[in-house]
């Protein structure tokens, strides 16, 4: 999608096919996916805040997803803008014809979590992943998440431009820091908080205060 090309609304039938389903994934989420999640700490809240499921049965288009986490874009008002997957099982993904992370093919790249930024006051924080913007959300911080550098549009800038204060948490690699980059250069407002792992491995690791320390220290 160029970007100059604006987003297209959904029509009615893309939003009832995703309506459904999200509801079915919901529906299906199994206790071992909840246990999975609890080792990310999502815990039962979180996950119907966000509606996260599992695909055991697909919708149309959704086949090669059988099996993986649903992790649904919703509006401000929760409603599935799309879906991205994540594969569950600990195996080289290439080698099965998908990624780690799976986006439907010629799908629109969007913000996760957008409702954050209707929500936020003067700040807002930016993850790299969608696990780890719900985590920062579990912790009282209004967060959204682009799933990486070549997901990140001007008009997310043109989204984020009227925040006082735009942090962003991207995992410390190569990645990372091509997002961080990105979105620094893009705002003014940008400031990155510095980690050592990924936000949710830092947050399992050492608890709620030390990360929201990390933007304590930086506000000081």
């Amino acid at each position: 999608m160029a970007e100059h090309e604006p987003l297209t609304p959904l029509s009615t039938s893309q939003k009832e096919m995703l309506e459904e389903a999200v509801s079915t994934y919901q529906a299906h989420l199994t206790a071992e996916t909840a246990a999975y999640l609890m080792s990310r700490g999502i815990g039962r809240d979180e996950a119907i805040a966000f509606r996260l499921g599992i695909v055991a049965d697909p919708a149309p288009g959704h086949e090669k997803y059988r099996g993986m986490l649903a992790i649904p874009y919703l509006g401000r008002d929760g409603q599935p803008l799309t879906v991205r997957f994540r594969c569950l099982q600990e195996h080289n993904h290439r080698d099965y014809f998908h990624g780690k992370y799976n986006t439907i093919k010629d799908d629109i790249p969007r913000m996760f979590n957008v409702g954050a930024v209707h929500r936020a006051g003067e700040q807002i924080h930016v993850t790299e992943g969608e696990l780890d913007a719900i985590i920062l959300n579990k912790l009282g911080l209004h967060a959204v998440a682009i799933p990486g550098a070549n997901m990140w549009f001007g008009r997310h800038r043109r989204m984020l431009a009227g925040f006082n204060r735009v942090w962003t948490w991207a995992d410390p690699d190569d990645a990372g820091a091509e997002l961080t980059g990105k979105i620094t250069r893009a705002l003014r407002s940008a400031k990155a908080v510095r980690l050592k792992a990924d936000v949710t491995d830092t947050y399992m690791a050492h608890g709620v205060e030390h990360l929201l320390s990390l933007v304590q220290k930086k506000e000081d």
